[in-house]
């Protein structure tokens, strides 16, 4: 089961600031919803373990992740491959970066795989959920994007309500 998704914003930092900000692991991967922990293989490659939970299947994923394509400051591409409880997930994330009004337009777009028992357990609930975290993941961005560098933006932990 594929999922899709892509969107764009704008932040008030230049290209520079936004491409070392997104292919610097330490500051882009606990952004991702459900982080707990994280390793650096080296500057192209980490691996990340992330708690997920479809329908009663809960646990945590690990993925191992590649800063595929790096063209400093107009595209970061990542690619990952992970194993979660009942399937597994492929998935790809780029940013193309534009200087934009004293800022950068950021375009984002990338595709989840899901595959194995949990398609068929979770089916109708993937691509929401997916959406969901996606825009979490998003939203994280812009708060630290707007932030000074380095920080935690508390705006990306959300109510659900």
């Amino acid at each position: 089961m594929a999922i899709k998704f892509a969107g764009e914003f704008e932040v008030k930092r230049n290209p520079e600031e936004v491409f070392g900000f997104l292919t610097d692991p330490n500051k882009f991967a606990p952004l991702l919803p459900g982080f707990q922990t994280m390793s650096v293989q080296d500057p192209t490659h980490f691996t990340v373990k992330v708690n997920v939970g479809v329908s009663y299947i809960k646990g945590a994923a690990e993925v191992k992740m590649e800063l595929a394509q790096a063209e400093n400051p107009t595209r970061a591409q990542y690619k990952g491959q992970g194993s979660v409880a009942g399937g597994g997930v492929s998935l790809t994330a780029g940013f193309d970066l534009a200087a934009a009004d004293g800022g950068t337009k950021v375009a984002w777009q990338g595709e989840a795989q899901v595959f194995g028992r949990l398609t068929s357990v979770a089916g109708g609930l993937l691509q929401p959920l997916g959406k969901k975290n996606v825009q979490k993941l998003i939203d994280g961005l812009q708060a630290a994007l707007k932030g000074s560098a380095g920080t935690m933006p508390s705006e990306a932990k959300t109510a659900e309500g």
